[in-house]
């Protein structure tokens, strides 16, 4: 009988969330002030170029019942595709990730980032949407606990399983000095993953925490950080990465990555304490090598963090940049299999696309220079421009090779999914501007795509069109379109 009724209610879950998978125009919401609970009234959210802009205030229950109510249908529909992805790479149920998170993740959490997921759910339940802690944990840990935690047990306990790989996802750079054209800081990013998740990566959090620093990033529906990462603090701190692929490693007795990232953004004042706070219960999961700048000094870094070995690169002239490969010898030897010297993987060709890029636009570099470059289809390993895995603006769904660093296989839909980009002067305003979809601008549409490729008919209840917006600005405190 429980699970009966647990299946009738996801049905309603699922039957709310395609309500609103098509209102994608954008449209203003009235302020959550309007309703009744008193935990709203300093909330509200607006759609604006295919984000979900949402602003959250106060105590963590209450940021977090905030984040539940007014983002109840985007996260009802964001769990169940992150369900089935899950799932189906590990060929596990979702009971094993629920209790992983669970028994693993959640004792180890700080008391504030507990009340905050706890208030996820109640504010889930005050919309009638049914999920429970463990459901929202996992989709908290939906990096870490399949592509990270899932290949160490299944080693640990010699339980067969597919072959999973930690991905490589994103491409991004950041620069500061004589590379840009005003001598401030440059970031920016292009988010890469399978479409499935990768079209719903659409919320724009704009965090004003009871203590810490007012946050502004981009997020999944339901996830406290932003993990794909990319945002800024009131400190002046600019914040993104790119994962190291092919990594292996897990300590079961660390801190969820999910809560250092989100701790780093809201408490950090330096590349020092962002450093620090990610050291601190490290626990391999979705390890990244992260790009920051300091817009108080003009500093920028690279923080290398595997779970053996770390590194940190730092200057205030030059430039760094992120396409999922490891760069200190140390790292590569002990915490990952990846090959540094094949110019035919999609992270090297980027790399060496990146380095290209930098040279020929230095002391030029800008927002609208790196717009370009997160749009930019050029395969610097077969020295032509072409929209396949090894462009910076990815698009696996059209090559045949396939990505033998993801093992998503030929023709996997899957790519560059948004991108966004930032400037010392937009830092200092707390601002950003995003395009949601490609940043090339061309649109992905599902139907086709499944008709020719059939072998993905397991994603078709779940996979919509995936149509690039416009590069759209968002700041804090905004109240609607701008």
């Amino acid at each position: 009988m429980r699970r009966i009724l647990e299946f009738s209610l996801l049905v309603a879950v699922g039957v709310c969330a395609l309500a609103f998978a098509g209102k994608r125009a954008d449209r203003a919401s009235a302020t959550a002030s309007s309703g009744s609970d008193p935990r709203l009234a300093k909330a509200w959210r607006f759609e604006q170029g295919g984000w979900v802009y949402v602003h959250l205030e106060g105590s963590p229950a209450d940021i977090g019942f905030q984040h539940g109510a007014l983002l109840a249908p985007e996260i009802a529909d964001g769990l169940e595709a992150v369900k089935l992805n899950a799932t189906h790479s590990t060929k596990k149920d979702w009971k094993f990730l629920r209790d992983a998170g669970r028994q693993m993740l959640w004792p180890k959490m700080d008391r504030e980032y507990q009340e905050e997921l706890q208030g996820i759910v109640d504010g889930l339940k005050s919309k009638g949407v049914a999920y429970d802690l463990d459901d929202v944990v996992a989709l908290n840990a939906m990096e870490e606990l399949p592509d990270y935690y899932t290949p160490w047990y299944n080693a640990q306990h010699k339980v067969p399983g597919p072959k999973i790989v930690s991905p490589g996802n994103c491409s991004a750079f950041v620069a500061t000095g004589s590379a840009t054209k005003d001598g401030g800081i440059v970031i920016a990013h292009n988010n890469w993953t399978g479409y499935l998740t990768g079209e719903r990566w659409r919320i724009v959090f704009d965090i004003v925490p009871a203590r810490g620093h007012r946050i502004l990033m981009d997020g999944y529906p339901g996830v406290i950080a932003s993990d794909d990462d990319f945002g800024v603090n009131d400190s002046g701190l600019m914040v993104t990465e790119t994962t190291i692929t092919q990594f292996e490693g897990w300590d079961p007795n660390g801190k969820p990555e999910f809560e250092r990232a989100r701790k780093a953004l809201q408490y950090a004042e330096s590349i020092d304490d962002y450093v620090r706070i990610m050291l601190d219960g490290n626990n391999g999961g979705y390890a990244n090598d992260w790009l920051l700048g300091d817009r108080k000094t003009g500093e920028v870094a690279q923080f290398e963090l595997g779970l053996k070995r770390h590194q940190l690169w730092r200057t205030k002239d030059g430039y760094f940049v992120g396409s999922n490969f490891a760069l200190d010898p140390q790292v590569i030897a002990e915490d990952t299999k990846f090959d540094p010297k094949d110019r035919g993987s999609s992270p090297n060709a980027r790399r060496e696309r990146w380095e290209a890029l930098m040279k020929e636009s230095k002391g030029k570099i800008d927002v609208e220079s790196a717009r370009a470059f997160l749009a930019d289809h050029v395969d610097a390993f077969e020295g032509r421009a072409q929209a396949n895995e090894r462009a910076l603006c990815g698009h696996t769904e059209v090559s045949p090779r396939g990505v033998k660093e993801w093992e998503w296989g030929a023709y996997y839909p899957g790519g560059a999914v948004q991108g966004k980009a930032m400037d010392s002067r937009m830092a200092e305003a707390m601002s950003f501007v995003a395009r949601m979809g490609h940043p090339c601008g061309q649109d992905f549409l599902a139907a086709p795509f499944l008709k020719t490729h059939p072998e993905y008919s397991w994603l078709s209840k779940r996979l919509t069109d995936m149509k690039a917006g416009p590069w759209t600005t968002f700041k804090t405190g905004q109240r609607g379109p701008g």
